[in-house]
């Protein structure tokens, strides 16, 4: 039935396409989608009828979903009625509002996935974040997940935009495999769409968000990101220049329309915790170099009321025959980094444990739990006043569990935490 129901959403949601001629943005990558995808959208919104994803609504019935403009019918048939009603009412008649853009996020979660979402909605501008180590388990290794999703620009035409991360050498090298026009983002001047001086006095990080300035080589303009930590962050502004250029935008015009932008559930933000605590839940999911950046942001953020900082962190799942060997390295990097404690949480423990202890933080420093709702209940006991913690998991791990039993204001879980409606919490 699912196979049945795809079908039918990919016949009308191309048929839409066909008839509307929305320009797409679609946004692929290891890690960064949802960021990306929320930062364009807050650019492109100041000039453009836009429509973005919502959810997690970027597979094989997301995507169609998000071009008809209705959530998912459930389990309900008369739901999905519904939504084949307004896809058929679309397609029938004109809807003068109807999205000149939609950008959309791109999911890849086996082989052929990108492939099949490209056919249903061609791009305008297509994105790649960056490569890593994910859904290994329907992969197998890296250069398979590359392949995929270089799909993402190789299907463009000649008057199509690839935005691709220049300092991520695998997606660098998919400029030779497409026909479009390229633009480069990243943190080095040689690409077109850079952060200047980054790491010469050029970046600002505290509580309230990061300041940076963009550039294009010829002129900069100073960019603010609301309550965003980490400098793997500034990626999503870049890749929202990158696609604002695309669309003829300029700095000052992407420059205003990023501070809308506003850090996804589960990704970098900061929540007050009981006991004068501070929490940086980025709960959403995990990924080998997603966790790494996270745990740099956290080494690297100054705060004068902090005066611990340690590290929560649960499995990362679906990396097949990586698994072993990523969770000792994510270990490993916790102790490089000093932390003052780490708490690892899941079937995995042990290994993040091990690379942990082998490169320098004590045994009484290193903390197991068996899942998160266990972690959530012991996990009190260790933490003091003033200690800055980062929270973070693969999807499955659930890790949002604890940032909840850690929160000051548990009440407000629904507004600032993911996965809290009643399908997941049931």
């Amino acid at each position: 039935m699912k196979k049945i129901l795809e079908k039918i959403l990919a016949n009308l949601a191309k048929k839409i396409v066909v008839k509307y001629q929305p320009k797409i943005v679609g946004i692929t990558g290891s890690i960064g989608k949802t960021s990306a995808k929320e930062a364009v959208s807050a650019v492109l919104a100041t000039k453009f009828n836009i429509r973005k994803n919502i959810k997690n609504y970027n597979n094989e019935l997301g995507v169609p979903l998000t071009i008809i403009g209705a959530e998912s019918g459930g389990r309900s048939f008369t739901s999905w009625l519904g939504v084949w009603r307004k896809a058929r009412q679309l397609i029938r008649e004109t809807d003068r509002d109807y999205p000149e853009v939609l950008v959309l996020e791109m999911g890849a979660d086996k082989p052929g996935d990108i492939e099949y979402l490209v056919d249903i909605a061609p791009c305008f501008v297509g994105v790649v974040t960056t490569i890593g180590p994910t859904h290994l388990e329907a992969f197998g290794n890296v250069e398979s997940v590359a392949r995929e999703k270089q799909k993402i620009v190789t299907h463009l035409d000649k008057s199509g935009f690839a935005v691709l991360n220049y300092d991520d050498e695998v997606v660098r090298a998919m400029a030779e495999k497409t026909k479009a026009n390229v633009v480069f983002y990243g943190q080095t001047d040689k690409a077109q769409i850079y952060a200047l001086d980054l790491f010469n006095q050029g970046l600002a990080m505290d509580l309230d968000g990061i300041k940076f300035k963009i550039t294009d080589g010829k002129s900069s303009v100073p960019v603010f990101l609301p309550g965003v930590v980490g400098i793997h962050q500034i990626n999503c502004a870049l890749i929202a220049a990158a696609v604002g250029h695309s669309f003829g935008m300029n700095l000052v015009e992407i420059a205003e329309g990023l501070k809308n932008y506003r850090a996804p559930k589960g990704r970098m933000n900061l929540i007050e915790g009981s006991d004068d605590i501070l929490l940086l839940d980025d709960t959403y999911n995990s990924s080998p170099k997603a966790a790494i950046a996270a745990l740099e942001a956290l080494s690297t953020l100054k705060l004068s009321a902090v005066e611990r900082k340690g590290a929560i962190l649960g499995d990362m799942l679906e990396l097949g025959a990586y698994t072993d060997e990523a969770h000792f390295e994510l270990g490993k990097k916790a102790a490089e980094l000093k932390l003052d404690f780490l708490v690892c949480v899941g079937i995995n423990r042990e290994r993040m444990a091990a690379g942990a202890s082998k490169n320098g933080l004590n045994s009484d420093q290193i903390f197991q739990f068996e899942n998160s709702e266990i972690a959530g209940q012991k996990v009190k006991e260790l933490l003091r006043s003033k200690d800055l913690i980062l929270i973070k998991g693969s999807q499955g791990s659930r890790m949002e569990k604890v940032v909840k039993s850690l929160m000051r204001y548990p009440e407000k879980a629904t507004d600032l935490l993911v996965r809290q409606s009643a399908d997941w919490i049931s």
